[in-house]
């Protein structure tokens, strides 16, 4: 019988940011320089690509290719970002309901919606 997955308390965008910093800034040499992290930003993104299109797409894995995580592949990018922004002094919470607030404007009524105010 498969064991449920250990339930763990949520994180906040700003405990990820703290958690990564205290992670990498045990190490001396730091952080990468922006550019060396956004390869590693895209390989990873990669990486995600790779699972998603074994899982979904046309391209199945070879019988002797381990099974991939399509969660891990998403939380190494989540990573990658968050030392990126930590780098650069971003407040990835701040940013992100800036962005919210930009999508919420634009695009609020672009598409049609469920419920209620759906056309009939």
């Amino acid at each position: 019988m498969k064991e449920a997955p250990e339930q763990r308390p949520e994180m906040s965008i700003a405990e990820m940011q703290r958690r990564v910093d205290a992670w990498i800034t045990q190490f001396a040499a730091g952080y990468w320089p922006p550019l060396s992290m956004l390869a590693r930003l895209t390989e990873e993104v990669g990486e995600l690509a790779r699972e998603l299109n074994h899982h979904y797409g046309h391209k199945p894995k070879k019988a002797d290719e381990p099974s991939g995580d399509i969660a891990l592949e998403v939380a190494d990018i989540l990573f990658v970002l968050t030392c990126l922004c930590n780098s650069l002094h971003i407040d990835m919470s701040d940013a992100f309901e800036r962005v919210l607030d930009k999508y919420t404007h634009r695009d609020g009524t672009r598409w049609p919606r469920r419920g209620a105010d759906a056309p009939e």
